[in-house]
């Protein structure tokens, strides 16, 4: 049977009380829908209201916008599923394999308390199928928990988006909290790479994360292992 997994985008454009813009990174779901479309793995987005994901302009910009992204943007059938994603009450968690969390710092203001998202991440969880963000996409599994009352991420060890990448992204004094501090504080074992922005992932079990954007491929190829595995 085919693989399915359920990529997860924000219905963000613009900072809390703010005019800048934000949205999906791009790069962040093409680079991983690229390596599962290649294993012929369906795949289906949702995101916490449904319709419209809007894109981060940055993730279009020319040192970050590669042949992939680029594909992508260009392809209609594609941008289409973009403008019209899954609400999470359409989801059947049933029928998903793996959840992978997308990032943007959209993410950040309508990933970390919405229920549904948490109900469907949990139940796939304890199914035994795969939990993986990618980014600030962790934002989507601070708040999760499980059914005995604990934190998914708690005693776990994962990554994510940096404190020291928010400053150097210019943005630390604009997000809504404090992503890696809040992990910690949930009972992760939040780990990064000496060098921000350089890939890194972490595996633990079915909890597969990502640090940055340029982070989404090995993340996905991580979730791909894992899968694979578990025949």
């Amino acid at each position: 049977m085919r693989k399915r997994i359920l990529h997860v985008v924000t219905n963000v454009e613009k900072y809390a009380g703010s005019q800048r813009a934000t949205g999906l990174w791009l790069g962040e779901l093409t680079h991983a829908y690229d390596e599962f479309e290649k294993k012929n793995y369906l795949q289906d987005i949702v995101s916490p209201k449904g319709g419209l994901s809007p894109l981060e302009p940055k993730s279009l910009g020319r040192f970050v916008a590669d042949r992939s992204v680029m594909a992508r943007k260009h392809d209609p059938e594609f941008m289409k599923k973009l403008e019209h994603t899954f609400k999470p009450t359409e989801i059947h968690w049933q029928d998903y394999d793996a959840i992978y969390y997308t990032g943007g710092h959209g993410v950040m203001f309508d990933f970390l308390d919405n229920q549904d998202l948490q109900r469907i991440t949990q139940n796939i969880y304890e199914d035994g199928g795969i939990v993986s963000a990618v980014c600030h996409g962790y934002c989507g599994l601070l708040n999760v928990k499980l059914s005995n009352g604990k934190y998914l991420i708690d005693g776990r060890k994962m990554t994510g988006f940096t404190w020291t990448e928010e400053i150097l992204a210019g943005v630390a004094k604009e997000v809504p909290y404090n992503a890696e501090e809040m992990a910690k504080q949930h009972g992760a074992d939040f780990s990064k790479c000496l060098i921000p922005l350089a890939p890194h992932v972490v595996a633990d079990g079915t909890l597969i994360t990502g640090q940055n954007p340029f982070s989404a491929k090995k993340t996905a190829l991580a979730v791909i292992q894992t899968l694979e595995n578990m025949k």
